[in-house]
């Protein structure tokens, strides 16, 4: 059973900073893309960075220059260091990791961790 837990969301001001964390679990064997993606209330959800196994890096235009999207592979642990946070960044915001595992393997989701930036 893969398990993805999501930590480090809450309340910040504008111009503020936060960091997720989100770790892996369970019988994996491997892990390729990890990802952050984020829904704001009564929008789709959409792709925030991502960051493959290689460390080959994307993100969205929107975040370009304020987030910073890092792994560690011996933890099966991506963060996302958002900076300059705006109050359009508010939105519950997901893990996401393409992984095989001793079950099987396939696409993977987190819980959500919800940011909100606000004064």
């Amino acid at each position: 059973q893969v398990q993805l837990v999501e930590s480090g969301g809450g309340l910040v001001q504008p111009g503020g900073s936060l960091r997720l964390s989100c770790a892996a679990s369970g019988s994996i064997f491997s892990i390729y893309t990890m990802g952050w993606y984020r829904q704001a209330p009564g929008k789709q959800r959409e792709l925030v960075a991502t960051i493959t196994s290689s460390r080959m890096i994307n993100y969205a235009d929107s975040v370009k220059g304020r987030f910073t999207i890092s792994r560690d592979n011996a933890k099966n642990t991506v963060y996302l260091q958002m900076n300059s946070l705006k109050p359009e960044d508010t939105a519950d915001y997901y893990c996401n990791a393409d992984l095989t595992s001793y079950g099987g393997g396939g696409s993977y989701w987190g819980q959500g961790t919800q940011v909100t930036v606000s004064s």
